[in-house]
C-alpha cells in the first residue's frame, strides 16, 4: 500500500513541475510528507525552493489607512468564505468600519477590538450574506516616513517604515515588497535557523560529494550570499527599474529602509479541499 494519496502527487507535481513517477518515488522515501519530499528532493537534484503549497484558500481583503504625517499606517486583514462575498458592498463597508476604529485606536488586539459594536455588526454580517466574516489580523507599522501598497482588488498589501526619504518612496519600495516578496530586510536578518537548513540542503546536492572541503566551502559561502541576495529586500533589483537595486535606491534618496510587513490575503490557512466526487458520495452518505 502507498503512503500517500493521488492528491499529495498531485501537490507535489504542482510545487515542483516535476514528472509523476519522480514524486511518487520522493513521496514513497518521504513516508508521505510532502515539505519532507521537497527537502530531499533539492538536496538530491539542487533544484530551487518549490512553490509554496497551496495555504491561500480562504478569501478576504486587506485595507489600509496610513496617516496624514505619514507616521504610521495600520492593515487589517478581514476573511470571507467566498470571493464573492468579499465583493459585496456590505462586507466592504463592514471592513472599513473596522479598519476606522483600529486605526483611531492603533489597537492590533482583534479580540479587544471587536468587542461590543463591531462584533454586533460582524454578527449582522453573518446573517445577511450567509457566510462566517472574520477579522484575522491587524498589522500597525511605525516609523520617520511609513506609507503603503495596496495590490489589486485588495488580497495583498505591504507597509514600509522608512528612515529619511518621502512617501512617494515608501511607497515605491511597499509595491516592490508585494511583487517580489522579500524575506528580510538586509541579508545580516536573515534567521540563523533558516541559512543554517539552506547549507544543509546545500551540503547534501549531489554535486559537492566529490569537491574537497576547502573548494565545498567555498561553494557553500556562494550559494549561501546567492540565497541571501535574493531574498533580501535591498539586495533585490528594483521592480520599477531593474538595473539599480531596492538599497541603493532608498540610499540615493537619503534614506533607509527601518521594517516592512507584507500581508496576503489567506496566507497561512489551512483550507480542507475535497474533490467534487467525494463531496457528493459524503452527501449521498448522509
Amino acid at each position: 500500500m502507498a503512503n500517500f494519496s493521488a492528491k499529495q502527487v498531485k501537490e507535489l507535481r504542482d510545487r515542483t513541475g516535476l514528472g509523476m513517477m519522480e514524486c511518487k518515488k520522493a513521496l514513497a522515501a518521504a513516508d508521505g510528507d510532502v515539505d519532507k519530499a521537497i527537502e530531499e528532493l533539492r538536496k538530491a537534484s539542487g533544484m530551487k525552493a518549490a512553490k509554496k503549497a497551496g495555504r491561500t484558500a480562504a478569501e478576504g481583503v486587506v485595507v489600509v489607512q496610513v496617516a496624514e504625517d505619514n507616521s504610521y499606517a495600520l492593515a487589517v486583514e478581514v476573511n470571507s468564505e467566498t470571493d464573492f462575498a468579499a465583493r459585496d458592498d456590505n462586507f466592504a463597508a463592514f471592513c472599513q468600519k473596522v479598519l476606522a476604529k483600529a486605526f483611531a485606536e492603533k489597537q492590533t488586539d482583534v479580540e479587544a477590538l471587536m468587542a461590543g459594536e463591531l462584533s454586533e455588526a460582524r454578527d449582522a454580517l453573518v446573517q445577511k450574506i450567509g457566510e462566517n466574516i472574520g477579522v484575522r489580523r491587524i498589522m500597525l507599522v511605525e516609523g520617520d516616513v511609513v506609507s503603503a501598497y495596496v495590490h489589486g482588488t485588495g488580497n495583498l498589501a505591504a507597509v514600509v517604515s522608512l528612515t529619511g526619504g518621502n512617501a512617494e518612496l515608501a511607497k515605491d519600495v511597499a509595491m516592490h515588497v508585494t511583487a517580489v516578496n522579500p524575506q528580510v530586510v538586509n541579508k545580516e536578518d536573515m534567521p540563523a535557523d533558516v541559512v543554517a537548513k539552506e547549507k544543509e540542503i546545500i551540503l547534501a546536492q549531489p554535486d559537492m560529494a566529490s569537491k574537497p572541503a576547502e573548494i565545498a566551502e567555498k561553494m557553500v559561502v556562494g550559494r549561501i550570499n546567492k540565497f541571501l541576495s535574493e531574498n533580501s529586500l535591498s539586495e533585490q533589483p528594483f521592480v520599477k527599474n531593474p538595473d539599480v537595486k531596492v538599497g541603493q535606491l532608498v540610499k540615493d534618496a537619503g534614506a533607509s529602509v527601518a521594517s516592512f510587513v507584507r500581508i496576503e490575503v489567506g496566507e497561512g490557512i489551512e483550507v480542507e479541499k475535497k474533490d467534487f466526487a467525494d463531496e457528493v458520495a459524503e452527501q449521498l452518505k448522509g
